[in-house]
């Protein structure tokens, strides 16, 4: 009875370390970050994003961070936001599978492009580049949270299956 609670708890906490690591992290625009002059449309190209990932907007306070409906990105129409960001450093979690819309709200920001579609897919990250060069330092830097992370968990399961096996 013993033995099979410490699996279960050995098992919970690898899952729990390990679960969250799978979510990558993408900055937007890379290093130009949520700009005007950034084709968005290339910079998706190549990534698949998935539930868990986050999306990192980096951008002077006089821009924001729109989230708006299908049809209000492909007309650029502000105003009408389901959520909205101008502090100039905004993370958004992707929550649910299908076409996420973003826009600048500020005049003229997205006719001149400032807009970014993202299609999510269900399911955890497991991210492949075909260039490793353009990978976003955020993604390498997701790549060793996601090591450590691992490393952490191993050490935590050694140190309760040594201290299971004291009491026998």
């Amino acid at each position: 009875m013993a033995s099979s609670s410490v699996g279960v708890a050995c098992v919970l906490v690898v899952l729990g370390m390990i679960v969250p690591s799978l979510a990558t992290v993408y900055t937007v625009g890379d290093t130009s970050g949520w700009t005007t002059g950034v084709d968005y449309s290339t910079w998706t190209q190549g990534k698949t994003f998935r539930v868990g990932d986050s999306l990192v907007f980096n951008y002077p306070s006089f821009h924001t961070v729109d989230e708006v409906s299908s049809s209000d990105y492909s007309t650029c129409t502000v105003g009408n936001a389901i959520r909205s960001d101008n502090s100039g450093a905004t993370t958004v979690t992707l929550k649910t599978a299908g076409t996420v819309y973003f826009i600048c709200g500020a005049t003229g920001h997205c006719a001149n492009g400032m807009k970014l579609a993202v299609k999510v897919e269900s399911g955890s990250s497991t991210t492949t580049t075909t260039n490793p060069d353009l990978t976003s330092s955020s993604a390498k830097g997701s790549q060793f949270v996601a090591s450590f992370t691992t490393w952490v968990a191993l050490f935590v399961i050694l140190i309760i299956y040594m201290s299971f096996w004291q009491e026998f």
